[in-house]
């Protein structure tokens, strides 16, 4: 059996139609997609999960406010885990939370 799985980064200036990409392994189908903002992240992930996807994997640039967006957006259709940094890098050091 194929786990179908996603990975949600954060990112500016980004187009989740555009900017996404997919790595298919014996045992797992990933699907990488970035989002602008928490509020596309959660249309994102809905949409994941309308094409089967069963798990999604969210970047250390979601908070913890974030991540329970998401949770909530995909409503149990999926399993939601996440990186954690409770500073991102790639976010001036600060968290998804202080910035979306």
């Amino acid at each position: 059996m194929t786990l179908k799985a996603a990975f949600i980064f954060l990112a500016p200036e980004v187009d989740p139609a555009v900017h996404r990409g997919q790595v298919n392994t014996p045992a797992v189908e990933l699907t990488v997609v970035a989002a602008q903002n928490y509020a596309q992240a959660e249309q994102v992930a809905q949409g994941l999960v309308a094409e089967g996807i069963a798990a999604i994997e969210l970047c250390g640039g979601f908070g913890h406010e974030g991540a329970a967006r998401i949770a909530r957006a995909v409503k149990g259709k999926a399993a939601v885990g996440v990186v954690r940094f409770d500073s991102h890098p790639g976010l001036g050091g600060k968290s998804g939370d202080e910035l979306f």
